[in-house]
């Protein structure tokens, strides 16, 4: 598995992580504990070092998992975010100074660290990051090497631009061939600070597998049933189309190519998977490939063209 330099954080990641996220249940159905066992071991197994979650999945379950099957060895990293409320229904957003010190601690005891790798604040809007409570805590942990970097997970690049001028390292983006213009917009800022990205949703929730009918539904519980309307999940079934092309010699499936895509970008430091099972992971791990170019500049500029023909990402 190959490494990718983590921003001006100092730490080396591997180009793929493993995100839990999917592994909670939260969005989807649950997965067996044995399972979610046998997949962190196997990410292990597979050179993947790098893992992503949240003190809000499963309740912290997830965190707590983690804790205890990573050694902490200087190269095993560990991002988790907060910033979630879950004793409110619905649970809300909590980003005061009280509130993320106990977040901090509760994510450190499950997590088995003295010192954490990456907090993340989890969703923030831009005013929670321009009040500065909420970065100035973080700030403080890192200088008291409680934590070696901090940062925002965001779906917005105004959120991500203020997180950086307060003085973030990682930012976590969604990206992927659908949704590209956030990163864009955020791509200067993120070279001129050495930010690092770790870029999540890389597959769309599923959709850029290029497995779903036109008639596509979603069960009860599943968080994608409300994610897209019926008419926008059928017209991004049909925008698939420009990904077709991509499939070719050592790109097999769709899913490889959306993959590579994210991989083919240099800002990437980690492309986060969310497999919820050791199959979808070997899959993915496989199909991503080994080495640079991940797809060449003639398929990149081609699909493109394409993209923008069908609006994919508008």
């Amino acid at each position: 598995m190959r490494q990718r330099p983590l921003g001006n954080t100092g730490m080396q990641v591997s180009e793929l992580a493993l995100g839990t996220w999917g592994l909670s249940g939260d969005g989807y159905s649950p997965v067996p504990e044995a399972e979610q066992d046998k997949l962190i071991d196997r990410a292990r197994a597979l050179g993947i070092t790098l893992f992503e979650t949240a003190d809000s999945y499963a309740h912290g379950a997830m965190e707590r998992r983690l804790g205890e099957h990573l050694p902490e060895d200087g190269r095993i990293r560990i991002v988790t975010k907060i910033g979630t409320f879950l004793d409110d229904a619905p649970p809300r957003k909590r980003f005061d100074r009280s509130y993320l010190l106990e977040a901090f601690e509760r994510s450190r005891e499950r997590l088995r660290r003295e010192v954490l790798d990456v907090v993340l604040l989890h969703n923030p809007s831009l005013s929670a990051i321009e009040r500065g409570e909420a970065t100035a805590v973080l700030s403080e942990l890192e200088q008291h090497k409680k934590l070696r970097a901090w940062g925002a997970s965001t779906g917005m690049a105004e959120v991500g631009r203020a997180a950086i001028r307060a003085g973030a390292r990682v930012i976590s983006l969604p990206y992927n061939a659908f949704h590209s213009r956030e990163l864009s917009m955020l791509a200067d800022d993120l070279r001129k600070s050495d930010v690092g990205l770790l870029a999540h949703s890389v597959l769309a929730y599923g959709l850029l597998c290029g497995h779903w009918p036109h008639d596509k539904e979603f069960p009860a519980g599943d968080h994608r049933a409300e994610r897209w309307t019926y008419d926008e999940l059928r017209r991004r079934i049909r925008q698939l189309d420009a990904l077709r092309p991509l499939v070719a010699g050592a790109v097999m499936t769709m899913r490889a190519g959306a993959l590579r895509y994210v991989l083919s970008t240099p800002l990437v430091s980690s492309a986060i998977l969310g497999p919820r099972s050791t199959l979808q992971l070997d899959q993915l791990v496989r199909e991503a490939g080994k080495s640079p170019p991940y797809l060449s500049e003639q398929a990149l500029t081609a699909l493109a063209a394409r993209l923008r023909e069908v609006g994919a990402d508008a």
